[in-house]
């Protein structure tokens, strides 16, 4: 006897938008506790990620605080297109240090479909004027320190975090 099981990942529009205002919750609270970015510039961030989620266009965020060039932070928002198993949790968590010479770097992963027509496209869209990148953000000097997800109905972005 043999059983199939089809899985149908199913969401709207509102709940990415739903996903994303939490993850802008985050990129403010990470702004203003490092003083990296002003308000401005982190809805501004908070603004691109979610026109990008809506078209179809991002697998991932990733938000690193250097002090004076060392890596002392980290957080990666990974998209999840079949997130009905998550648990949805309330954005913040560790309040981000405010360290000497504070710069943080955020860093977006496109998906396939961000082709260069899309690109094009996409311009009068965004608010902030995207370029490559070939950082690193392995994080491979840091220790992992959990995460969270953040989820409605199907569509979801998990959180990992990485601390000095």
């Amino acid at each position: 006897m043999s059983q199939t099981q089809t899985r149908t990942a199913t969401y709207t529009v509102i709940d990415i938008e739903n996903v994303a205002r939490r993850v802008k919750a985050d990129l403010i609270m990470i702004a203003d506790s490092t003083a990296g970015w002003t308000p401005e510039r982190a809805n501004q961030y908070a603004h691109d990620v979610e026109v990008l989620a809506k078209a179809g266009y991002l697998e991932y965020v990733d938000v690193t605080l250097f002090s004076a060039g060392v890596e002392i932070k980290a957080t990666r928002f990974d998209v999840d297109t079949d997130a009905g198993g998550l648990t949805s949790s309330r954005p913040g968590g560790v309040l981000w240090p405010r360290v000497a010479i504070p710069f943080l770097r955020i860093v977006l992963g496109y998906t396939n479909a961000y082709t260069a027509s899309a690109k094009e496209a996409m311009k009068g869209k965004l608010k902030i004027s995207w370029s490559p990148t070939d950082a690193d953000t392995s994080h491979s000097g840091l220790k992992s320190t959990g995460g969270r997800a953040y989820a409605s109905n199907s569509y979801g972005m998990q959180r990992k975090d990485w601390a000095a």
